[in-house]
Formats: structure tokens, C-alpha cells, sequence
């Protein structure tokens, strides 16, 4: 059986056909005159999913038939809730025969109601599915599809991040900024490294740091990102140095002054990688004790204004990042081909052509080469129609518009069932550090992964992961626990959110005054991320259900949590993770709501805050993942 196709537009028309289809099976013999109507509504369904998948591949629409496309979307969304309370509501039916009669005729009174109820809704559901079809037709979409396969990781992914080097010029940059750390004067010396997004200011900087290691007494890398949270930045610098606390120390001044003792008679190497705002600086900066020791710290930036504050306006310290020249050549063959020198000649031109578009800029070289690379066919008139995809002003003018154009061609390339999956990424804030299994298990409690020829899902999921990272689409990293995790650059993580707002995902704000604002979206949001500030002083880090959440598929809540308010009112919630939450001893994080989120297939509350779940949980029977760090351990577990 072919695999089932996922996309953004139609992440959840399949599942919603599936349910459909299961409403015709045996199981519901009983709902003869309903049967007719769901038999009519899937045919009508699949012929609009046809028709959705063929504008995936479309990348601008006429307003008509985007609106078209929002309202099917829509519509399909309104339709599995529907569907999903008739099961939950009916799925006692066949009780156990034993029961009492009184407890038999209830249940069969109230599934009577539920039937007679189900019937009225299929009716509603059946015009409104004959309105969109006609516009369907008026709209003359003709049909698209796509398959998909299973992948492994690439064999070439660790010979490409082992010469890493290669993507800002081997030798010259890098030897050029360790000349700048290595003098022998004694004082604390600062280095910016300034540029535009995808020169590889971070990878440069990261050569720096590995190849100065054993010269230190101790070292750290530390990502910034735009808005950064500064408690928790200065706290991820104090674990990576080592610096065991257990004083509860969690505000800014505090934590400031444990690192400056820590320091104080060390020679250390720290690299501030992503810095955007002088502010941000002026706080970082004051962790780092002037003690005469030969100590160094790097700063990447793509402010000018902020390299030149960094380095405290001695200009010689600053090192501008320039597109790569020479060896654009190497890196787009060594991906493409797996070496160097190994570019066929019938290839040379267009490859020219495509490595003139890309300006040097090595993030766009990557993303290409792994584009033609992924490949499973490889033609001359193929790399042609994406040379001439990438527009002719990227090589005159190599802009961040010009870098998006490029980061949307591999977008638009993705087959359809990693779209969605892709886009999901937007639920992770700035320079987060993903774990794969975490990753693909919110995938598959979204029903974005397909039971493809029997496979376990999770095996399937791990493949399209391995498929976007294949693509440099996710890029490997080492977190702070030497284990293996995974990035979004920043860039396209831009892109990412970029085509979220069109998919109806949202990203949350950084305060609880943002997370409480009232949205003006016109449609449901259905996947939401909160991101919280630290505030271990406050009580009232809370957020509640509004009419506009109260149909969310996930969400995520990044930082500490306090309390959900109308928690209850989520009943179509699959995805429900809170990652790096913090609660003082003695205080809960109280879930026991969630015994009533009957479609809830992910759990996952982070180590360090204490949930108070429900005594029982057996009536969660979609609930495939429950990581809880510590808490309440339901009664009826074993079930």
C-alpha cells in the first residue's frame, strides 16, 4: 500500500480519510443511514485532497485559491474533532456483556443520542464539503502526488562536519583570528568576528575554538540569539565551566558574581557566538574578570556596531567575514560528489552558474549541493531548472533576500510528507538544542508520520529525520552533556516561521504579558509554543485557554510554568510538552486535568519541575509517550 502523503496543507486531511474509513468498517455496521453519508463525504474529501497536494508544489497562489486552500484546511480540522467526539462518546458501545441492565440501557440510550447527534453533524459536514468541492472545480486544479521512502543518514554527513574547516577557507580566516589570540600580552583580549547570516561566522569560530584546546584552563561556547533570556544564558555558561551550585543562585547579579570568582584566577577562552544588541553585551561582559592571566573571548556578530562595542573600539580586533572565493568549489563538489575534483565535465557550467548565484556564501552552497545531492535522479536539464530557480540578482547582490530565495528553493523541494514535519521546527525557540527521538515522537502523536509497508512509526519518523538532516536542513551539534543533539540555523529558522504564519502555526512570546495578549488570527491556532522568561521570584507565570487555543493539536512550553488555567478546555490536544521548566521545592506543576484530554498521545514534563498528574489515566488510550522527570505516578500505570 502506497504511503500515506503528509504535508502543511494537508497534514490533516489523510487522517481525517482514515477516520472516515474506519467509520465504514465493521465496527459501525449499526450506522446504516450515517454509513451513506461519511461513504459520499470521503469521496468528496479525496478529491480535494488531491487537489491540495497539487498546491504544495505551487509556491505563489492567487488569492482565490489560497483562501480556498485555508478554508479546506480549515474545514477538515473542524471535521476529525467532530469524528473524534463520536468515537470517544460511542466507544463504549459494545460494553462488556456482564454489565449491569441498568448501566446497558443508559449506555444504549446515550448512544442512541450520540448516533441520532452524529448523523445531524455528518449533514452539516457533507454541505459544506459539497460547497468547497464546487469551488474546487470552478477553480480547474488539476491533481499532483508523491511518494516516499525510507532513508538512512547520509555516509558523508561526518567526513563534511570533520572538515568543517573547508567552509570558511581551511587556512586563511582561521589562522588569521588564532594570530589575534595568541599574541603574548597577558590582558584580557576580546575578538569580534562580524558578517552577515550564512558566512559561517559560528563554524569559524567553533575551528578557532577546538584547534586552541589544551592552552586554556577551561573553556565555554555559548549561543546568544536575538532576544536572549539572560538568567538562563548566564546559567548555561556557568554549566559548561563547570560550575557545580547549589545555592539556588538564579538572578542575573548573583550568577554574575559566582562566574567572576570562578574566574578570577583562571586563563579562559570563551566564545559569545550570535551576539545582536550592545545591551546584551554589556551584561555578558561583566562575567569576565580582566585578571591578567592571558585570557581571550570571541564574539560573532552581524552588527558592525556591536563587534566594534565588544572589542571596546580597538578596530584591529575585529575580523570582517568575506564570501568564500577559491574554495566554493571544493565544498559544492565535495557535498555533491563526495570529492573535491570529482565534478563530471558535462556538469562544469551549470555547476559555475549555480556556485556564481550562491555569491560564496557558504550556508547557501551547503543548501544547494544537498538539494542536487538528495537527488535520486540526476540529469543536466534537472540542475539547470534549479540554476534557473535561484533568480539572476543573488550573484550581483548577495542579500539575505537573495540567501531566503535560496533556503525557499529547498523548501519547495522537500517531498510532501516532510513538510509539515519541517515546519514544526518552528515550535523550537532560537539556538535550541533538539533531541531526534524527542523530536520524531511529537511527529507521530501529530500523525505526521505514515505507517509506510509496516513499518514501526518510529523507524519511519527517524528516517525523515535523517532525510532533513541529509538535506543540511538540521545540523548536527554536541550539547553541553557531550551527547549528540541537533540545530536550526537561524536563517532558516526565519524561513521556518516565515512559512508557519501561512500554516496557521504560531510561535509564542517571551513574557506572560505577550502570552495572555488576545491574537487577531482569523482562523483557530492548532499548534502554539510559549517561551518564559526565568522568574523564580514571581508566582503567577500562568497562562490560560482562550476561544482562539481552545482547539490546539501541541503545544510546547519552554521555561518555567506555574499554572494552565481552563486546561480542560483542550480536548483535542495531542502534543503537551513544558522542556526546561524550573519549580522551587515544594511547589507542582498541577496536570490532574489531563485525565480528560482524551485525545492526548504526548506527555513530557522536564526533570526539574515536579507534575502532579491524575490518580488514573487509563482513559488516555492514545497516550503513546509519558516523560515525566519526577512526580505523581499514576495508580493504573500498568493498564
Amino acid at each position: 500500500m502506497a504511503a500515506e502523503i503528509v504535508s502543511a496543507a494537508t497534514g490533516v486531511m489523510n487522517p481525517l480519510i482514515g477516520k472516515l474509513t474506519t467509520l465504514m468498517g465493521d465496527e459501525y455496521k449499526k450506522l446504516k443511514g450515517v454509513r451513506k453519508e461519511v461513504a459520499f463525504l470521503k469521496d468528496e474529501l479525496s478529491a480535494m485532497n488531491a487537489s491540495l497536494e497539487k498546491l504544495e508544489f505551487m509556491e505563489k497562489l492567487e488569492p482565490n485559491t489560497k483562501n480556498w486552500r485555508d478554508h479546506v484546511r480549515e474545514m477538515a480540522y473542524d471535521m476529525e474533532n467532530c469524528i473524534d467526539d463520536f468515537m470517544q462518546d460511542i466507544g463504549g458501545a459494545n460494553a462488556n456483556a456482564s454489565a449491569g441492565f441498568v448501566k446497558r440501557m443508559s449506555r444504549r440510550l446515550k448512544t442512541l443520542r450520540v448516533r441520532h447527534r452524529i448523523a445531524g453533524q455528518i449533514e452539516e459536514l457533507k454541505a459544506r464539503a459539497v460547497e468547497a468541492n464546487e469551488r474546487r472545480i470552478r477553480y480547474k486544479i488539476d491533481d499532483c502526488n508523491t511518494s516516499c521512502g525510507s532513508v538512512d543518514i547520509d555516509p558523508r554527513i561526518s567526513v563534511i562536519y570533520k572538515d568543517a574547516a573547508a567552509l570558511v577557507g581551511t587556512d586563511g580566516p582561521k589562522m588569521e583570528v588564532v594570530s589575534l589570540l595568541t599574541v603574548t600580552e597577558k590582558k584580557l583580549k576580546v575578538v569580534s568576528i562580524v558578517g552577515f547570516g550564512g558566512l559561517g561566522k559560528t563554524t569559524l569560530s567553533n575551528q578557532v575554538y577546538n584547534d586552541l584546546d589544551g592552552q586554556f584552563d577551561c573553556k565555554a561556547f555559548i549561543p546568544v540569539s536575538q532576544k536572549p533570556d539572560m538568567p538562563r544564558l548566564l546559567n548555561s555558561l556557568r554549566l559548561k565551566l563547570g560550575i557545580n551550585d547549589s545555592s539556588g543562585i538564579c538572578e542575573v547579579q548573583g550568577i554574575i558574581d559566582q562566574l567572576r570568582e570562578h574566574l578570577a584566577n583562571k586563563r579562559y577562552f570563551i566564545i559569545v557566538d550570535d551576539l545582536w544588541d550592545e545591551e546584551a553585551w554589556d551584561i555578558i561582559r561583566c562575567a569576565f574578570p580582566e585578571n591578567g592571566n592571558g585570557s581571550r573571548v570571541i564574539v560573532t556578530t552581524r552588527v558592525e556596531a556591536v563587534a566594534i562595542s565588544a572589542c571596546s573600539y580597538h578596530y584591529e580586533h575585529i575580523y570582517k567575514m568575506k564570501p568564500l572565493a577559491e574554495d566554493s568549489r571544493k565544498l559544492f563538489t565535495g557535498r555533491v560528489f563526495g570529492s573535491e575534483n570529482k565534478c563530471p565535465s558535462n556538469f562544469e557550467e551549470v555547476s559555475n552558474e549555480i556556485l556564481k548565484k550562491c555569491g560564496g556564501l557558504p550556508l547557501a552552497i551547503i543548501t544547494i549541493a544537498s538539494l542536487l545531492a538528495s537527488r535520486r535522479e540526476r540529469s543536466r536539464n534537472d540542475w539547470e531548472n534549479i540554476q534557473n530557480s535561484l533568480g539572476a540578482q543573488f550573484a550581483i547582490n548577495p542579500t539575505l533576500k537573495g540567501m531566503r530565495n535560496i533556503l525557499n528553493l529547498s523548501y519547495m523541494n522537500l517531498p510532501l510528507h516532510l513538510r509539515t514535519c519541517f515546519l514544526y521546527l518552528g515550535m523550537y525557540p532560537e539556538d535550541y538544542e533538539i533531541m531526534r527521538d524527542d523530536l520524531v515522537r511529537k511527529w507521530i502523536a501529530e500523525g505526521f508520520v505514515s505507517n509506510s509497508h509496516g513499518k514501526n512509526l518510529e523507524d519511519v519518523g527517524i528516517s525523515y529525520f535523517n532525510e532533513l538532516v541529509n538535506r543540511s536542513l538540521i545540523q548536527p551539534a554536541i550539547d553541553r552533556l557531550g551527547r549528540v543533539c541537533y540545530k536550526v540555523h537561524d536563517m532558516m529558522l526565519d524561513l521556518i516561521l516565515s512559512k508557519c504564519a501561512e500554516q496557521i502555526f504560531r510561535n509564542g512570546g517571551s513574557t506572560s504579558e505577550e502570552m495572555t495578549r488576545p491574537t487577531n488570527c482569523t482562523y483557530m491556532i492548532r499548534r502554539l509554543s510559549l517561551i518564559s522568561a526565568i522568574d523564580r521570584t514571581s508566582e503567577t507565570l500562568s497562562w490560560t485557554v482562550s476561544d482562539s487555543t481552545s482547539q490546539l493539536r501541541s503545544l510546547v512550553w519552554f521555561g518555567d510554568c506555574r499554572s494552565i488555567s481552563r486546561l480542560i478546555q483542550l480536548k483535542y490536544i495531542r502534543v503537551l510538552s513544558f522542556e526546561n521548566s524550573y519549580l522551587p521545592w515544594g511547589s507542582h506543576l498541577d496536570l490532574t486535568a489531563i485525565s480528560q484530554l482524551f485525545q492526548l498521545r504526548y506527555l513530557k514534563v522536564s526533570d526539574d519541575c515536579y507534575a502532579k498528574l491524575p490518580t488514573e489515566i487509563q482513559g488516555l488510550v492514545h497516550l503513546d509517550t509519558l516523560d515525566v522527570g519526577y512526580g505523581s505516578i499514576p495508580s493504573d500505570i500498568e493498564h
